[in-house]
């Protein structure tokens, strides 16, 4: 019994999941094209708010190119974080299909994991790669010197991405529960650009704010790859994503566990 539970439990990856998602995606490609270049306008209005404010001072570390540069790595990388609400668990909960799901051969952790890798890849490549083309053409951002960053720097977009599915799936796996779990997500939202540093820097916030973010996972979501990708920190930065990763893995297995042990079904 023990050994059929540690097998289910394993990262077993579904290529054809992924796919499938990322084929999906495809067909809206005309649709996205427009919403990334309204990511590219926003974000365009973002650094223009910090060129006003910083009324010519030198902005600490970053100095004013590398605040722009910082908020353009953000604002393009934020989609790769957008995920599906609860990625997509509250709707199975409302039809009853989650009890048909959860008989599946695949741990339903890594099953719905799979299937958001594909959304996931969909939007590095068609929102992620061209907001920060469009930014370092036109705006001549900051890039890293160092080639070996830029493989840094994806690594910790992949362990940013990874994160934010994690909470996707604890805040849909809520539904079994109650029927309102939505609201979490627009809790999750908020808290991230408030304690991510999308927007500040993370050592720029009040002292007692920058100690509650610094206690959370927030951080590796974007404030340590911008940090990564300005080249301001090293690899060793990775060490708290990788720490968050795990922990939140262990919380997804406990609630998958919890789930199987008894699952309640609004609808169906």
């Amino acid at each position: 019994m023990l050994r059929k539970t540690f097998r289910r439990c394993l990262p077993i990856f579904s290529l054809t999941l992924a796919r499938k998602s990322y084929a999906k995606n495809l067909q809206y490609r005309k649709a996205h094209i427009l919403r990334m270049l309204a990511s590219v306008a926003i974000g365009y209005v973002y650094m223009s708010v910090w060129t006003g404010v910083s009324g010519g001072e030198s902005l600490g570390a970053y100095g004013m190119h590398g605040m722009i540069s910082y908020i353009a790595f953000n604002q393009a990388c934020i989609w790769i974080l957008l995920t599906t609400n609860g990625l997509g668990i509250d709707a199975m909960v409302r039809t009853g299909q989650i009890a048909s799901e959860l008989m599946k051969p695949m741990h339903f952790f890594w099953y719905m994991l799979s299937k958001e890798w594909g959304q996931s890849f969909y939007q590095f490549v068609y929102s992620t790669l061209p907001i920060l083309l469009i930014y370092v053409l036109l705006l001549g951002i900051r890039t890293p010197e160092h080639p070996i960053n830029w493989l840094w720097t994806l690594l910790a977009l992949f362990f940013s991405a990874y994160l934010s599915l994690c909470i996707g799936y604890m805040i849909g796996i809520t539904a079994l529960w109650t029927t309102e779990s939505r609201w979490f997500s627009h809790v999750h939202h908020g808290f991230n650009m408030l304690l991510s540093g999308f927007f500040i820097p993370v050592e720029w916030l009040p002292g007692w704010l920058k100690n509650v973010s610094l206690l959370t996972p927030y951080p590796c979501l974007q404030y340590i790859p911008a940090r990564i990708y300005l080249e301001m920190d090293s690899v060793s930065s990775l060490k708290l994503s990788l720490v968050w990763s795990v922990l939140l893995t262990a919380v997804c297995f406990a609630l998958t566990h919890a789930v199987r042990r008894k699952v309640e079904v609004q609808g169906g």
